[in-house]
């Protein structure tokens, strides 16, 4: 099983979007807190649709506390500043995916903290700044899914 982790998300519809990738993937969701939103918020409701029931989702006061409750057996990061493509990492059942908040991405001190080997980036064009978050998040969930081989896909 692979683990998400939002640190501060702050778009209710990126939010959305991704319980529902989460919860037709299997992927369990970890929401870090503070939130941007609500969790009722209609707008979170209207993306997540009915998937919100089906997925799993915990949430956590602090990063500390995410990685004490969930014990995942890695912790990856995503960033721009990251130097590695995620096509590089060989991602295993257990492994925490790490996304930051839309407007700033992951802070200074937790990359610092992952390490270099620990933060990865997803590949863009010359200029580009970052992808929406919820793509983000599907483009990691499906690559390390494949690795994993599809557990319980139909």
């Amino acid at each position: 099983m692979l683990h998400v982790a939002l640190y501060q998300p702050e778009i209710p519809p990126n939010t959305g979007n991704i319980i529902r990738l989460c919860a037709n993937t299997g992927v369990h969701l970890h929401l870090i807190h503070p939130l941007g939103f609500e969790l009722e918020d209609a707008k979170l409701r209207r993306a997540g649709l009915d998937y919100r029931e089906l997925a799993v989702v915990h949430e956590h006061p602090t990063l500390a506390g995410f990685m004490h409750a969930a014990q995942p057996s890695r912790l990856l990061g995503f960033s721009t500043r990251g130097r590695r493509a995620y096509t590089e990492a060989c991602f295993a059942s257990g492994d925490a995916l790490l996304f930051g908040p839309e407007t700033r991405g992951l802070p200074q001190d937790v990359l610092d903290e992952l390490g270099e080997e620990g933060v990865l980036r997803i590949p863009m064009l010359a200029g580009s700044r970052s992808l929406n978050l919820s793509n983000a998040v599907a483009v990691v969930v499906y690559e390390a899914w494949r690795q994993l081989g599809f557990v319980g896909a139909i």
